[in-house]
């Protein structure tokens, strides 16, 4: 059979299975059609949510470090050859600094990994970022107990780091062969940095600032400094915003006029609407967006890489979304996904009793084997429900309270805390644009096996 041939069939039975599909389309079902609805829902809850607030700065950021961080630099603290302590211990504390989620994350990662930093420390700043920013951390021991808090913070620290250098060991010849691709291609070249360190600090300082406190969540108490950081979040972030302009024109030569004429709208709306500061918020970031035509060669290069990355990634998260809230719902709806809630909560919970009602079965009928390997079960089930799940920045502790009240069991809890902030279905169609297939399959394989293993060790120590 020639290629042509598998091709044709290929195509066959792509429109076999797409006919099939809509064919038996339940549509007249209630639950279908709330699903669907549904799915919009998370999508529309994702735009509002997270796309201004969250991506916009990160594709910046993302395009920045494309520009302004030479690919010598990224080697020499990430690459193959650097010191696997300064790489590794650099990337698995990153998310006490970023509050992100699994998908604000990605275009970092894609950039740092595309500049030549080692799979392994580019993998443990993926998992380490959504994970154990200080916030999250800090909720968690508050809202589902010190005992989650503590466990949270240690094992998302260590199993990014776990997983990193699982992640080298399993592709070390794919490392070995792209870390002797880089040396040539730079051998003999310096490369030297196009401005001074201490001024891509600052603009890179910067940009970070406003993404983490323009995303500083509403805690739980009204007292405290997380509530008088919160009350101040936006002056904040318009300090940051302020120093952005300052390194535009400082920098970047971008006259101090076309700086003003930037800024008008953005005081105008902050003026005229204090209690919409979203509405600031875009016209500050259409404000930068439109002084980067107006600048140097570099500030140029840093709008093309920036919407670069928006292209690559919008698409695939906004389809991974649109999935997510299909089959599990959003935020705002209760067992309205494809998936019915009661499903989760009976295959997580501390025994099977919930489980075997939910069969209709009595108590006394579930079998000894069932009870051995619901540890197990459950852990490894919750893992690979938080795998696929999305959770925003600080979203998972609320869902994971419910369920935890629902029957939920301290181990299972645990292992989705460890798997769900990291991955989501949208992050993986990303990861695997990036990876391929098999190393996105890699990663997810270990986020689960090594969330179940914490679970289950973690559900024995305080059961």
């Amino acid at each position: 059979m020639t290629e042509e041939t598998r091709k044709e069939f290929r195509i066959l039975g792509g429109l076999v299975v797409l006919f099939a599909l809509l064919y038996y389309l339940p549509v007249e079902s209630a639950r279908f059609q709330g699903a669907v609805i549904e799915a919009f829902k998370l999508a529309k809850w994702y735009a509002r949510e997270h796309v201004l607030l969250c991506l916009v700065p990160a594709f910046f950021i993302a395009g920045a470090v494309g520009v302004f961080i030479s690919q010598a630099a990224v080697m020499k603290y990430f690459g193959a050859k650097a010191s696997k302590w300064l790489s590794y211990s650099v990337a698995s504390i990153s998310g006490t600094v970023l509050a992100v989620c699994s998908c604000t994350v990605l275009p970092l990662f894609g950039s740092i990994y595309m500049r030549g930093a080692g799979l392994g420390p580019a993998i443990a700043f993926l998992y380490s970022g959504p994970a154990i920013n200080v916030l999250a951390i800090v909720l968690t021991a508050r809202v589902l107990g010190w005992q989650l808090g503590v466990a949270r913070a240690v094992g998302a620290i260590a199993f990014s780091v776990v997983i990193g250098l699982l992640m080298h060991l399993i592709f070390l010849k794919e490392e070995r062969a792209k870390a002797a691709q880089a040396h040539e291609a730079h051998f003999g070249d310096d490369e030297p940095e196009s401005r001074p360190l201490w001024q891509v600090a600052l603009f890179f300082a910067a940009m970070v600032g406003l993404l983490v406190f323009a995303n500083w969540g509403k805690p739980l108490e009204a007292t405290g400094l997380w509530q008088a950081v919160f009350k101040a979040k936006w002056i904040i972030t318009a300090l940051f915003a302020l120093l952005i302009y300052g390194c535009l024109w400082r920098f970047f030569k971008v006259r101090l006029v076309w700086i003003g004429l930037a800024l008008l709208p953005v005081v105008a709306l902050a003026i005229a609407l204090p209690g919409y500061p979203n509405a600031a918020f875009v016209a500050g970031s259409a404000g930068v967006a439109g002084l980067t035509f107006l600048g140097g060669p570099d500030i140029k290069e840093w709008r093309d890489q920036s919407w670069g990355f928006a292209k690559q990634i919008a698409p695939l998260l906004f389809g991974g979304v649109l999935a997510a809230g299909f089959f599990l719902g959003s935020p705002e709806g209760k067992d309205a996904g494809i998936v019915p809630n009661i499903w989760v909560q009976a295959l997580v919970g501390d025994s099977p009793a919930a489980l075997v009602a939910l069969l209709g079965k009595g108590e006394a009928a579930t079998p000894g084997w069932l009870t051995l390997i619901w540890p197990l079960w459950t852990n490894f089930f919750a893992s690979l429900s938080g795998a696929f799940m999305y959770f925003a920045t600080l979203t998972e502790v609320p869902i994971l309270r419910g369920l935890i009240d629902s029957g939920m069991g301290q181990g299972p809890a645990l292992a989705l805390l460890l798997s769900g902030p990291a991955l989501s279905l949208p992050s993986m169609l990303v990861i695997n644009s990036i990876l391929g297939p098999k190393k996105t399959a890699t990663f997810v394989g270990l986020v689960i096996a090594i969330a179940t293993i914490s679970g289950i060790i973690f559900g024995f120590i305080v059961n």
